[in-house]
């Protein structure tokens, strides 16, 4: 390892992976880590490309109030004076905290620290609210404290592995290529997909169940009243550490007619499901956002949980329920207390002997008393009024959250909004009053935790931009000048990890899950070389513990483990059968509101605008084509989206992905469609679960650019932008033609329609193609048509980069594909090599029959492996075109 490389840890999903950055001329050099046990040297095409994310184009470099550059003195006193001001006027609730998945462990921890322990009040939640909230309920119902059971290595050791609401292959990419190598090698394990799509993970799956939306509690209901009928209960673990197991078999019953109709499953399918369940003594559960956000999200986790009690099948090797979260730090911030709902240290706020506690430690003046208010009830609160202060901090609520523009509104009309950011322009920093800058991935200090309860280091390789610091740094400068210079005196993360550590450890004596008691005392020195641990780590322990409850003790007042009544009577069908159901999630290479992907030319080539999944039937019922533009609606807003059409979608469903926004396309904010309907115990939303309807766009006209120059103004009904490795692609439509598209040309390029160098055009079909050159070199080329331009796009905007010297180079570029000489690569599937659709369908043509095979063949699936699924598509998809 080279001397100027760092040990850092990535900055996207919960899998926690380590990288391996190295600073220099040319950039940042980024490698997995193969010595750190999340990952082992593996990346995804996100991580994979984390050193495309790293320019400051775009970023905050300052503080900012009004608009207006300032001083960080001035700024933080303005925030202090507002916040102290208004609490003495409308008491410690009119103010709340929004924080983010993203954050560091250190910054989570001042966070609640400043507004639970010196402010006085719980009014401070996370976008992990939207993540795994549910899964934190579940887990506290049932194990009395917020614990993952198991670790990654119990997803090899397993022979059954199934994965209930996740898309594995695209959200958890490392995860599941670690799942494709373990079934490779023993490929009698099994793999049990349960999800209403069949998604890319699917590709792996020896059974995907398509369940009916939100039928999993029936689902594991029915499991659970299975194992009973055919005698496969584990009695004797039951008795000795269990509660409440015949409350939970009672209310888990339901009749055969009632299991289908909920599900949406056959007999067949049910029975093949259920035997291997109940026949399998190592069976791992996964679950993800397909259980989490949904209005009955705490009753599916507690329905799995159920079924691995009933079993015994938790704490052991290859055996257990285990939850997959989605952000990098979501853990660490449920460590410290990060949710609305909890204490620092996994306690409860609820628990006066808690609160006693933690207030003694944090010696503060001020203890919150009750809960807070969660994110769903806090931008409410915001828009009626009860809070007149608010500060969001590394996430964008106006983009991701349900109800998205009721929150844009709540956050134009709030008193006072502040927001730190490492961007300057984000859809919810537009309302604040005052901007902070702050430190990005490689240039900030701290721990995450992952899915498997890992603490690991990021580390600082780049140097502070500008004037930005630490999120931490931010609060506890403000909690100096609310007056408690001394509670907030902290020099360095190190200093608030180690007071993190103390915390836990505080009056603890084993009888609390969470402790790190080890590193009460860490050096500023030790904690630069900390190695990636998991928890707990308890003073004088020795080794580390992997799996919770081996020895069936829980944190439960009398340390047995709770069965939970499930009741499968809530109503699962559609409430308007005329609608169809919206079903929002990630795609394989952006990440949450696109800050940070959006910049990486090889992501964005993958898939470069919002889509809207949807099935053949409705397709045709409404009168739109595949890539035609589909307008979705609820409640008064509207989304555009190009159509795909998927016959393997349910008639019922759409899928529509959650990452564009304002800043990359016209009109993509999906969640503006979603009710801010809740989980009744979590209060997370149902984000998958929102009423549409979805009828064709009838756009007059379609374009299609390239263009070296950034795209400024964009005036078309119809656009969405992506960056590309020399310039910009940008999809464009318009209800009626040309004039909108020769505006925002303009505007967007400075040229004029009628100056193109090279142009063609042809009246009868409607069609436009225009190109402008400086010398020999492509300033933006442009393509109209009345139905879906028909251009190679990965060949276009190859054509940014190339040489034109002679004019019928020109005009050869306005054909829209290559010449035969030229083969066109098609659709980028793999965004390590920008391999495309043609050449792998090529190469299966030609006789590559393996993704081996298509590996050594194209490179492509043999750098961060994300494209793997897709790869054994093209090789199914013609194996059965073949046989037909």
């Amino acid at each position: 390892m080279s001397d100027c490389t760092t040990r850092t840890t990535c900055p996207y999903c919960g899998v926690g992976c380590g990288v391996l950055a190295t600073p220099g001329k040319d950039g940042v050099a980024i490698k997995g880590d193969p010595q750190h046990p999340a990952n082992f040297g593996r990346l995804c095409s996100k991580g994979s490309a984390l050193g495309e994310t790293l320019d400051l184009d775009g970023r905050l470099l300052h503080p900012e109030i009004g608009g207006k550059r300032a001083g960080w003195d001035e700024s933080l006193s303005l925030v202090a004076e507002r916040f102290s001001q208004t609490i003495a006027e409308h008491g410690p609730n009119s103010v709340g905290f929004y924080l983010s998945g993203q954050m560091l462990t250190e910054d989570y921890y001042v966070a609640n620290k400043l507004m639970k322990g010196f402010i006085g009040t719980a009014n401070v939640d996370t976008n992990s609210r939207l993540c795994m909230a549910s899964t934190v309920v579940g887990h506290k119902r049932a194990f009395g404290a917020d614990i993952v059971p198991g670790c990654y290595e119990d997803l090899e050791l397993a022979d059954l592995v199934i994965l209930v609401g996740s898309n594995m292959a695209w959200c958890h990419p490392v995860l599941f290529q670690r799942l494709q190598s373990a079934k490779a090698e023993r490929p009698q394990m099994k793999i049990v997909l349960i999800d209403p799509r069949r998604t890319k993970t699917a590709e792996m799956a020896d059974l995907h169940l398509p369940i009916a939306p939100d039928g999993d509690v029936a689902l594991f209901n029915g499991l659970l009243q299975y194992l009973a009928d055919a005698g496969q209960l584990d009695q004797s673990y039951i008795d000795r550490h269990t509660n409440h197991f015949d409350e939970a078999l009672t209310a888990a019953k339901m009749s055969l007619k009632a299991l289908h109709a909920k599900t949406g499953l056959s007999a067949d399918q049910l029975a093949e499901f259920y035997r291997l369940f109940a026949q399998t003594e190592k069976v791992v559960t996964c679950f993800s956002q397909g259980v989490n956000q949904s209005s009955e999200g705490t009753n599916k986790v507690n329905a799995i949980i159920n079924c691995h009690l009933a079993t015994g099948r938790i704490g052991k090797k290859g055996a257990g329920p285990f939850s997959l979260t989605g952000q990098p730090n979501a853990m660490g911030g449920r460590e410290v207390g990060g949710l609305a709902t909890m204490l620092a240290a996994h306690m409860e706020i609820g628990n006066p002997a808690h609160r006693e506690l933690v207030q003694r430690f944090w010696q503060s003046p001020a203890m919150a008393s009750e809960q807070g208010l969660k994110a769903v009830d806090m931008f409410d609160a915001v828009a009626n009024g009860k809070i007149k202060a608010i500060w969001v901090m590394g996430t964008n609520p106006v983009v991701s959250m349900p109800d998205a523009n009721k929150v844009a509104n709540a956050l134009e009309n709030c008193p006072f909004v502040v927001v730190s950011d490492i961007m300057a322009d984000t859809e919810t920093a537009r309302f604040a009053h005052v901007k902070l800058p702050a430190l990005g991935w490689g240039e900030k200090d701290g721990t995450v935790t992952n899915s498997e309860r890992r603490i690991s280091r990021q580390r600082a390789f780049l140097p502070a931009p500008g004037e930005a610091r630490a999120d931490w740094w931010h609060m506890a400068e403000v909690g100096k000048r609310m007056g408690h210079p001394s509670a907030f005196d902290y020099r360095s993360a190190s200093d608030i990890f180690a007071e993190h550590a103390a915390l836990s450890a505080f009056e603890n004596n084993g009888t609390r899950d969470f402790d790190l008691g080890e590193y009460a005392s860490l050096s500023p020195k030790d904690y630069e070389k900390f190695q990636p641990t998991l928890w707990p780590r308890r003073k004088g322990q020795k080794g580390v513990s992997q799996r919770f409850f081996a020895g069936g003790h829980f944190f439960t007042p009398d340390g047995r483990a709770n069965f939970v009544a499930t009741p499968t009577d809530t109503e699962t069908a559609l409430a308007q059968p005329t609608k169809l159901r919206l079903n929002t999630g990630r795609v394989r290479d952006h990440w949450h509101t696109m800050t940070r992907t959006g910049k990486s030319a090889a992501l964005s080539a993958h898939i470069a605008e919002p889509y809207c999944e949807i099935s053949p039937g409705q397709a045709a019922k409404i009168g739109v084509r595949t890539a035609e533009l589909v307008e979705i609606s609820a409640a008064g807003q509207k989304v555009l989206a190009r159509a795909i059409i998927n016959p393997k979608l349910g008639h019922d469903q759409i899928f529509v992905p959650m990452h564009w926004n304002g800043n990359f396309s016209s009109n993509g904010r999906i969640n503006a469609l979603v009710p801010g309907k809740t989980d009744p115990f979590s209060g997370q939303p149902a984000l998958k679960a929102a009423q549409v309807d979805v009828r064709a766009a009838n756009m007059g006209l379609y374009g299609f650019m390239v263009t070296q120059a950034t795209p400024a103004e964009l005036h078309s009904t119809y656009w969405a932008k992506a960056i590309t490795k020399k310039g910009w692609r940008v999809e464009l439509a318009e209800k009626d033609a040309a004039r909108a598209i020769e505006k925002t040309v303009r505007a967007m390029s400075g040229l004029e329609i009628g100056a193109a160098d090279a142009h063609y055009h042809d009246p009868k079909t409607g069609q436009h193609r225009l190109a402008w050159f400086a010398g020999s070199q492509l300033q933006c080329a442009l393509f109209l048509a009345t139905e879906p331009v028909a251009v190679s796009r990965a060949w276009a905007v190859d054509q940014l980069a190339q040489i034109f010297e002679t004019p019928a180079e020109r005009y050869r570029l306005l054909a829209g594909r290559p010449g035969k000489d030229m083969p066109d690569p098609g659709p980028i599937v793999c965004s390590c090599f920008s391999v495309g659709a043609n050449q792998i369908a090529d190469a299966v043509k030609g006789g590559c029959t393996s993704v081996a095979a298509i590996g050594e063949k194209l490179g492509a699936g043999t750098n961060c492996g994300s494209c793997k699924p897709e790869l054994s598509e093209f090789i199914d998809e013609f194996t059965l075109s073949a046989a037909q």
